[in-house]
């Protein structure tokens, strides 16, 4: 059996290691278009701030690892997919056969349509290579730009932030972090960088920038001008998708996947930040660009490729942890809320501390959560488990913090009902 894995993320690495593990005489091939070893770009941040070298990124650190597990690395891109011959066509010449093929491609980052974005100096903070040249700038007191603050935006803003620079943050929306956070949320985020001295504009948007000397004017939406030596930009990613242009696998917003990380040819799985894979909370198909789903992903695929019954999807809870500056945020599932749904809440802004609960019924089906680090693996898990809460759902309502009282409760209640039917 032939497996081949384009991609080299955590998506592809893990399926890789579950196809070894479960085929042990299978021939794997990983194929990566960067020249570095198959790494981590949530690690980027920490190779900023010098915590770790570019070892330090790498997903696994043993070099002969792949080697050791027979597993082929192969660092060229793939150019063309010919599914009728099950036949891959490399950039760098050659081709590869496959029996059963996984799509781990990943996202790229998204470049705002913005005159002079595309100046030498302006960086996205996506690959090793981008790394490299953000850190060779952002030197203490050196003005830097950062533009986004999303999920991806906030990890690259502590980096800055510690390097010394002089940092500044635009964020279009009127909060930061808004996919993860709400309003009450992404606004305590705003105010507890700006006391770390961050300076952050949001509802605002970058207009122009052009070269001013050996650096950046960037014009405002507010009419603002601001002089940068460096510009990051983090204002968003879209799936890889191209590759199967015209190759009839059928897409949406990403490689539309069934239930076993199958596209609609059935010798062809996605995985990780490229899939359109279900979503636990939802029911629905969407893509989840986050490295505990694409990992996920890749331990159900590598099972499904290997003729595995029974590998399921169930879907992937939406969950994002986040520390800004020391400040550690998170949000589970439907953390909006769900129409019709009850919510409880706590809020102390002068100590940064937030939580609120989302409920459909007697059910927690979302939280936020600010500063608060104590069991926030028990909501993951009262959201996952579906466990209803009976009597404890009002009294959450009133008093958030109660959290792990309602899980021993409600958990021990079901124990003791099952024990008795």
């Amino acid at each position: 059996m032939n497996h081949v894995i384009i991609g080299a993320g955590p998506a592809g690495v893990v399926a890789a290691e579950a196809l070894r593990r479960l085929q042990s005489d299978a021939n794997i091939t990983l194929i990566g278009d960067e020249p570095e070893p198959p790494y981590s770009r949530m690690a980027l941040p920490y190779y900023l701030i010098k915590q770790v070298d570019e070892s330090g990124t790498y997903l696994r650190k043993d070099a002969a690892h792949f080697a050791d597990a027979n597993i082929d690395v192969k660092q060229d891109r793939v150019s063309a997919i010919d599914r009728k011959a099950q036949q891959l066509t490399l950039a760098g010449g050659g081709s590869v056969g496959y029996d059963k093929l996984l799509l781990a491609t990943g996202s790229s980052p998204v470049s705002p349509p913005i005159p002079g974005i595309d100046l030498p100096g302006i960086f996205s903070c996506w690959t090793l290579d981008d790394a490299r040249n953000i850190a060779a700038r952002s030197k203490p007191g050196a003005k830097v730009l950062l533009m986004g603050a999303g999920f991806i935006g906030c990890i690259i803003l502590e980096a800055l932030a510690k390097s010394g620079a002089d940092l500044t943050v635009v964020e279009m929306e009127d909060r930061m972090v808004p996919r993860m956070m709400n309003d009450t949320a992404g606004s305590l985020i705003k105010s507890w960088c700006e006391d770390q001295g961050v300076a952050v504009h949001t509802s605002t948007k970058v207009t122009e920038i052009a070269k001013a000397g050996d650096g950046f004017s960037v014009a405002l939406s507010t009419g603002d001008t601001i002089a940068a030596d460096l510009i990051v930009s983090a204002t968003g990613v879209r799936p890889n998708i191209d590759l199967v242009d015209g190759t009839g696998v059928e897409t949406d917003h990403g490689i539309l996947v069934n239930r076993n990380m199958q596209t609609n040819d059935p010798n062809i799985f996605a995985a990780g930040d490229v899939a359109q894979g279900r979503d636990f909370s939802t029911g629905e198909y969407s893509v989840q660009a986050i490295q505990p789903t694409a990992t996920e992903h890749g331990q159900l695929c590598a099972r499904n490729m290997a003729g595995h019954a029974g590998a399921v999807h169930r879907g992937s809870v939406n969950m994002n942890v986040l520390d800004t500056l020391g400040l550690i945020s998170s949000s589970f599932g439907l953390w909006m809320g769900k129409e019709g749904g009850d919510s409880g809440e706590l809020l102390n802004r002068d100590r940064y501390r937030y939580l609120n609960l989302q409920f459909d019924d007697d059910i927690l089906v979302g939280a936020t959560s600010l500063g608060l680090t104590d069991h926030v693996g028990v909501l993951r898990g009262l959201i996952q488990t579906k466990t209803r809460l009976g009597a404890w759902k009002d009294r959450l309502v009133e008093d958030p913090t109660r959290i792990m009282e309602a899980y021993l409760g409600s958990t021990q209640a079901v124990g003791f009902n099952a024990a008795i039917l």
